[in-house]
C-alpha cells in the first residue's frame, strides 16, 4: 500500500537532515511541501530531483486531495514543511488526517524541531512543558493569552518574529519579571545564540542594537520551580 511520509527537515543547518529522511526522499514519487522554493533548495543540496506539490496552510485541504489521488495511483508521497517537524506550528495536520482517513499509512520520519531543541538546551527543570507556538500579533490578544499561560504555572514555549520579540518580552516582564527564560535566536544557523536568565535580564540584552535579528524561540519556566539550581 502507498505511504505518506511526514518528514522533519532542518530548522537552519541543512546538515541536520537525518540519514533516514534522505533515504526516504530517494524513494518517493512526489514531495508535497509548504514552500516549493524552500524544499527545492533542500533537495538540490541533497542532489535529488523529485516533483513538488505546494501544500501550505492556505490550500492544505485542496492539496491533500491531490496527494490522496497520487496515493491511489500507487505512489509514495513525502510531506515537508519549511523547517522542522510538520504539524508543530506548521501545516501538515490536515494532510495527515485526511490521508489516514482515506486508509493510507501515514508514517513519521523524525527530525529537527525548534521546540524540542530549545527545551534540550534551556536548562529548564519543569516536568510539564506546554507548546504554544506563535501568539496573536494583536497586542490585546497576545497579553491576554500570556496571562493564561502564566497562570497555569507550568513551563511553555513560544515562537516569535524579530519584529515582535521585544513586545513579547515587555509583556512578560510586566506580568511576571522573575520567571526564568531561555531565548534561542537563529537556532542551528551561523549566528545562533542562546540567552538565559530572568525576563528582565534578557529583555535588556535584546534591546541592544542588532539583537532582534533572526527567528526566536522562547522557553518560559514554570512558576513553582523558577529553575533555580540547588546544590
Amino acid at each position: 500500500m502507498s505511504t505518506l511520509y511526514i518528514i522533519g527537515t532542518p530548522i537552519g543547518n541543512l546538515g541536520d537532515i537525518s540519514f533516514r529522511a534522505v533515504e526516504i526522499l530517494k524513494t518517493v514519487d512526489l514531495v508535497a511541501c509548504e514552500d516549493t522554493r524552500r524544499t527545492l533548495k533542500l533537495l538540490s543540496h541533497l542532489g535529488l530531483r523529485i516533483p513538488l506539490l505546494s501544500c501550505r496552510a492556505q490550500n492544505e485541504g485542496f492539496a491533500a486531495e491531490k496527494v490522496i489521488a497520487s496515493l491511489k495511483e500507487g505512489k509514495n508521497v513525502a510531506y515537508a514543511s519549511d523547517a522542522g517537524t510538520p504539524g508543530i506550528s506548521d501545516p501538515g495536520a490536515v494532510l495527515a488526517r485526511l490521508a489516514a482517513e482515506a486508509g493510507y499509512a501515514v508514517i513519521p520520519i523524525p527530525g529537527p524541531s525548534a521546540f524540542a531543541s530549545l527545551v534540550s538546551v534551556s536548562g529548564g527543570m519543569d516536568k510539564t512543558v506546554v507548546f504554544e507556538g506563535f501568539l496573536s500579533p494583536k497586542a490585546g490578544r497576545r497579553r491576554s493569552r500570556l496571562k493564561e499561560l502564566l497562570a497555569m504555572e507550568t513551563a511553555f514555549v513560544l515562537y516569535e518574529s524579530p519584529f515582535r520579540v521585544l513586545k513579547l518580552l515587555e509583556d512578560l516582564a510586566d506580568l511576571d519579571n522573575e520567571r526564568y527564560i531561555c531565548v534561542g535566536r537563529e537556532m542551528t544557523k551561523v549566528h545562533e545564540e542562546y540567552l538565559r536568565g530572568s525576563v528582565t535580564e534578557i529583555l535588556l540584552i535584546l534591546q541592544e542594537k542588532n539583537k532582534q535579528i533572526g527567528e526566536f524561540s522562547v522557553y518560559v519556566s514554570g512558576k513553582k520551580t523558577n529553575n533555580r539550581v540547588n546544590y
